[in-house]
């Protein structure tokens, strides 16, 4: 606790982080039932900073958790999820981002965990959690489960998370082609997620950001019935907030068998301030 507590102080003691450049975003988000689901166990959230000072250190930050469990267990252990991760990352004393982001991947994972103990009926419950941050001219991503995160880049999508499915696991060892994990009885196997255990350990990205780069955080409601090429058009065809509601309307047409989430993120500028 000593050490702990002294970390911390040294922390509040840093200098304030100094605002080189100013992302400047537009955002949708739309998330539905689907057509076979009773409750909605996804769960979204964005912040976005008024402040400089909030800003410069921890910049633009969008969630989208999944739920598992049943019986609401899944929806509260999304919410939970979501909320305290966003709370311990703002808040944090890391000046790293990396730091904060898996300092609040752990506080989420023992909040679901403390409370599947406590409360017999959502013993088991699980999420998904994908994270990504927009900060000065970078961008930083935590993820655990197979929520997905991808960028469009100059017409190009990219899927920037891995899923952390047993599937993914066989075609990135050789074992199985990408053709037949998106057709394997087991596909929706996930072997990390938040409440699952007593630690995780998320996957922490990191990347350069560019002008117009378009972002789409989302469940896999979405990557259930959508592919990554009409998902690539969708979301350059459409602003932000029309590609959010094609996107679900999509899923929805193509079965809606899960819920549905995603948020859009575009770029619009990236300020050098020093400029």
């Amino acid at each position: 606790m000593e050490e702990t507590t002294a970390e911390y102080e040294v922390a509040q003691l840093a200098p304030p982080v100094e605002l080189r450049f100013t992302p400047s975003v537009s955002v949708g988000a739309k998330t539905d039932l689907g057509r076979v689901r009773e409750n909605n166990e996804d769960k979204f959230e964005f912040y976005i900073p008024d402040d400089e000072a909030r800003l410069a250190s921890k910049g633009l930050l969008f969630v989208v958790c999944d739920g598992m469990g049943g019986h609401e267990a899944g929806q509260i252990a999304s919410e939970l999820a979501t909320k305290t991760f966003i709370d311990v990352y703002l808040n944090h004393p890391a000046t790293e981002p990396e730091a904060a982001l898996r300092a609040a991947v752990g506080a989420a994972n023992r909040f679901v965990v403390d409370v599947a103990r406590a409360v017999p009926s959502r013993r088991g419950m699980g999420t998904t959690l994908s994270a990504l941050v927009l900060l000065q001219d970078q961008g930083f991503i935590a993820q655990v489960g197979d929520s997905r995160i991808y960028r469009l880049r100059e017409g190009a999508i990219e899927q920037l998370t891995v899923d952390h499915t047993w599937v993914e696991e066989m075609v990135r060892a050789g074992v199985m082609s990408r053709e037949e994990a998106e057709l394997h009885p087991n596909r929706h196997m996930i072997l990390r997620a938040i409440g699952a255990e007593g630690d995780v350990e998320p996957d922490i990205f990191t990347f350069g950001l560019r002008e117009s780069d378009i972002y789409v955080v989302c469940s896999d409601g979405l990557t259930n019935h959508v592919g990554d090429d009409d998902i690539a058009r969708i979301a350059g065809e459409n602003g932000p907030s029309e590609a959010a509601w094609k996107l679900v309307s999509a899923a929805l047409v193509g079965g809606g068998s899960d819920n549905t989430t995603c948020i859009v993120v575009r770029l619009d500028e990236l300020t050098d301030r020093a400029v």
